[in-house]
């Protein structure tokens, strides 16, 4: 069984749903895009793009994994429209209502496994929403780098909640990139995509790392996008920090082994320096569909590494069987 570990979907049945129960949240504001679908705007804040038919093309999706020989893919929603500008009680029912429809629709399409959304931005709602999330059958979550919106962090107190359910249910938290970097200097040259989301999952990993969430909720299985973002890289200057700073950080060095990472690199020789650094065992294939910046043939960059049968299939298929029970 070959295994996509990152990718995003939205149930076509959830867009007709959030059109049809929209007035039922007063932060929302859908923006048709004159094409046939919509962006969103939470709570007035910057608008979204407006949702990409191919994120709820089902039959495109299949195609796609059919020429490429991957049998099951791991979705997680559309990090555009998580909405953690909501007030809570919004923001959990809107959770709510996306996981319910991921949940249907991943019962109806047996390729698809599914990983909840989750209304971070208040962390006993985020820890109800989770524990429900298990109860239905979900194995986790996917969750943003910037919680409460642009600025906020994962480290926030409010958020403990959050990570004792996460614990305690052993859940795996595939921390992604939002849709806002938080950074102004990367909106030219295609930069938001290209360096804006290594960025700001970087900074969002380090916080968890040096304050000791990676270590105090352990069961937790965090899985960091886009190859680690330059995390594995930089870990010698992070330690560098650390040995600073020991009486107040958590060590780096401890949590890059803790913590598993997808293949999405576009590039042999980083790929090869990911494994070396953290080993195959920590390692899953991912694509990131449907998007231009993601890996259109994720399973053709590990062609070009001196793999073995055994190293390849744990990198394909082993890590990800593991960490989701399959």
């Amino acid at each position: 069984m070959i295994i996509d570990s990152h990718a995003h979907f939205i149930p076509p049945r959830l867009l007709e749903a959030i059109q049809d129960s929209a007035g039922n949240f007063p932060a929302l504001e859908l923006l048709p895009d004159g094409q046939g679908s919509f962006g969103f705007a939470f709570a007035g804040n910057k608008p979204t793009r407006p949702a990409s038919k191919m994120l709820s093309d089902t039959k495109g999706r299949l195609d796609w994994m059919d020429s490429h020989g991957i049998d099951l893919q791991v979705i997680g929603g559309w990090l555009d429209m998580f909405g953690y500008e909501m007030p809570a009680d919004q923001g959990r029912q809107w959770a709510s209502m996306i996981n319910q429809h991921l949940k249907e629709f991943c019962g109806q399409n047996d390729r698809f496994l599914p990983l909840a959304s989750l209304p971070m931005q208040d962390g006993n709602a985020a820890a109800a929403v989770l524990d429900v999330a298990h109860k239905d059958g979900f194995k986790g979550a996917m969750i943003g780098t910037q919680p409460k919106g642009k600025g906020g962090v994962l480290d926030d107190p409010d958020l403990t909640p959050f990570w004792e359910s996460a614990h305690r249910n052993g859940s795996v938290l595939f921390i992604h990139p939002v849709f806002d970097s938080g950074d102004d200097r990367v909106n030219d040259y295609g930069m938001n995509n290209a360096i804006g989301r290594i960025t700001d999952t970087l900074i969002a990993i380090s916080r968890i790392i040096y304050s000791g969430h990676v270590e105090n909720y352990h069961n937790a299985k965090i899985v960091i996008g886009i190859g680690g973002s330059a995390l594995p890289y930089v870990v010698g200057r992070m330690m560098r920090n650390y040995n600073l700073h020991k009486d107040t950080l958590a060590d780096p060095s401890k949590a890059l082994s803790m913590l598993y990472y997808d293949t999405l690199l576009h590039d042999p020789a980083a790929l090869a320096f990911l494994i070396d650094a953290v080993g195959v065992d920590r390692i899953m294939m991912g694509s990131d569909m449907p998007f231009p910046i993601g890996d259109p043939a994720p399973r053709a960059v590990l062609d070009h590494l001196a793999l073995d049968q055994a190293d390849r299939a744990t990198l394909e298929t082993g890590v990800a069987r593991k960490l989701f029970g399959l």
